[in-house]
């Protein structure tokens, strides 16, 4: 809660109360300790204000190409924020999709279901449909679900399935359980494909469908719950 109510990060409160600088109630307070509104908190005897409950947010977007998944940008290329008019609450992106890259993007100002997410040992699927040239063997196919390596370590193993095939073009489904930079881009480049488009259509239970591209809407209470019990923090 010291992070939340704006005195530094959960990294240095972490190390301030490790110090023992902080107190509850006049007592040393350990990590990991809870405290409420009422409660007096003291950092080298400062009272520190503690933040209201805050009203949590949860947004699916379907991204278009050409924008950056950042909260603003120093090259003042359009930002993902540009498109959420009318969201009060400040929110943040769950993750990315590069500026190519199009399809669901998750925004929230919960920043524990955020990091669950994210998170490498909670193996979220995300699936993407992915459009490669000019064809795609057998091999390649068994490379890509086995794991390739990419930025000096292998991925782990993908789910692939062949959806469409036409002349000098494949339309792959790609599920994978990580969230590495510019993991299915590379993955392809790897077996010496070329993405000409990719789009995430779903992140554990919650699927784009048809929302349109550049709109948002908040998740239902239902996509909330199985996102909850999917990363094990079902309320």
């Amino acid at each position: 809660m010291i992070a939340d109510s704006g005195y530094c990060s959960r990294r240095k409160a972490e190390e301030l109360i490790s110090k023992g600088r902080v107190k509850l109630n006049g007592h040393p307070v350990k990590l990991g300790d809870k405290c409420g509104f009422r409660d007096l908190v003291t950092i080298d005897g400062e009272r520190i204000a503690m933040p209201r409950k805050r009203n949590f947010v949860y947004i699916m977007m379907n991204k278009p190409r050409g924008y950056v998944t950042t909260v603003s940008d120093e090259l003042d290329r359009r930002c993902v924020m540009d498109l959420l008019e009318g969201v009060e609450e400040r929110v943040y992106p769950v993750g990315r999709l590069d500026r190519n890259s199009e399809g669901l993007l998750l925004f929230t100002n919960d920043g524990e279901l955020a990091n669950s997410i994210m998170h490498p040992s909670r193996h979220i699927t995300k699936t993407y449909r992915v459009t490669v040239r000019p064809d795609i063997s057998d091999d390649q196919l068994v490379k890509l679900s086995g794991g390739v390596e990419i930025d000096g370590r292998m991925t782990m193993p993908a789910n692939i399935v062949v959806k469409e095939k036409q002349p000098g073009r494949v339309v792959l489904l790609i599920t994978i359980r990580e969230g590495r930079n510019r993991q299915i881009r590379k993955m392809c480049e790897a077996v010496g494909l070329e993405v000409a488009r990719l789009r995430r259509i779903s992140i554990g239970p919650i699927r784009l469908g048809m929302l349109k591209p550049g709109t948002w809407r908040e998740l239902t209470a239902d996509e909330l719950r199985a996102l909850r019990t999917a990363i094990g923090k079902e309320k």
